[in-house]
């Protein structure tokens, strides 16, 4: 199980100004993104999930979100240093990374298409590019941002953002790493995104609010710091490894 770390974490709002990845996705083209079909590929679970319709599975506890376990998978926990607030997960499997967040929704229309298009000129204000394609989950942005490489050239940072509209909640997916260009990691992702659960509770929360999320094992109310010593998983089962960015 890796250790807790820290470090700033982006801000909780959808439509994000920058995109994070690590440096090895600093490359001069964009990942090739595979067509898909029509009707969801067999290999997807009929989610993401509300949590009144998710089926029985061992999944890791995180508030809003609950994630499968896979092997091989590291969970690292984004908090923001300044709040104490958990603002995000990734889940990241050999070399690639999948960024999760969910949002509150209005009850009568979905949040992906405002979403999207704020994404988009976001992007392309920064300098990069961005566009949409039917992916596996629908409608999805594939963007390039531009960034500086350590012998002064500018590379580009490919991403691929997935979202899926629920019942009064909006689940948003960053994929960045490998995946972007083998066939194989996508697969794996996709299945993960399809198998996520959003509890999305019966407070009263604002359009685009960050549904509240905490560490693997943390008692609500916990401040992240109080947590660690909650956050454990089975000894005797190999599963995710876990640790903590701010």
């Amino acid at each position: 199980m890796a250790l807790f770390s820290r470090r700033k974490s982006d801000a909780a709002d959808p439509a994000v100004e920058e995109v994070d990845a690590p440096e090895a996705d600093e490359v001069d083209e964009a990942g090739e993104i595979s067509e898909t079909a029509d009707e969801r590929p067999e290999h997807l679970e009929d989610g993401p999930y509300d949590e009144s319709e998710a089926p029985e599975e061992d999944r890791i506890d995180l508030g809003g979100l609950r994630v499968p376990t896979i092997d091989g998978m590291e969970l690292r926990m984004e908090v923001d240093q300044r709040s104490n607030t958990v603002t995000g997960a990734n889940l990241v499997i050999g070399g690639s990374s999948l960024q999760v967040q969910a949002f509150a929704a209005p009850k009568t229309r979905g949040l992906w298409q405002d979403v999207r298009t704020s994404l988009r000129d976001s992007v392309v204000k920064q300098g990069g590019t961005a566009e949409t394609r039917e992916g596996t989950f629908g409608t999805e942005l594939i963007t390039r941002l531009p960034v500086k490489r350590a012998d002064g050239r500018t590379g580009y940072r490919p991403a691929r953002f997935m979202g899926v509209d629920g019942p009064r909640w909006f689940l948003r997916g960053i994929l960045t790493g490998k995946a972007l260009s083998n066939t194989d990691q996508a697969r794996t992702f996709e299945t993960l995104f399809s198998r996520l659960v959003v509890v999305r509770g019966t407070e009263a929360m604002a359009p685009q609010e960050l549904i509240p999320l905490h560490l693997p094992g943390q008692r609500p109310g916990l401040v992240p710091q109080a947590a660690e010593k909650f956050a454990s998983l089975d000894p005797q089962r190999r599963g995710p490894e876990i640790s903590e960015i701010g």
